[in-house]
């Protein structure tokens, strides 16, 4: 077995313990769903950390940062705060889709148009 964890490794990880942080906010369970947040989030930013090669997956990978941050907050502000932590969480949702539209709006053409106009011919 490698020694280091492989991205994808750490992708299906990352899908358990955010099972389970939400598992537990449903739940109800706020001090181990709270606790959650810490290597939920963590495993999101080693991800995108990794992933940071490849701009499509890197921008992907930081809308999920961005999702399971806002995630988070939603969950202590219904845990906490009387639900009032929505507009924060809502701030982290949109900088999520603003990932992902800039890869798909600015990223992907650029990449298109770069690409070599010979390779489009050869198939």
């Amino acid at each position: 077995m490698p020694r280091t964890l492989s991205l994808r490794a750490g992708e299906n990880f990352h899908i358990v313990l955010w099972l389970f942080k939400d598992l537990c906010w449903v739940q109800d369970q706020k001090l181990l769903g709270s606790i959650m947040i810490v290597p939920t989030v963590l495993m999101a930013i080693w991800i995108a950390w990794k992933s940071r090669a490849d701009i499509g997956e890197f921008l992907h990978s930081l809308a999920v940062v961005f999702w399971i941050s806002a995630n988070s907050i939603w969950m202590l502000g219904e845990f906490h705060w009387k639900d009032g932590t929505r507009p924060y969480a809502t701030v982290f949702f949109v900088l999520g889709l603003l990932c992902v539209a800039w890869y798909y709006l600015v990223e992907l053409p650029r990449i298109k148009r770069t690409a070599s106009p010979a390779s489009d011919h050869a198939h």
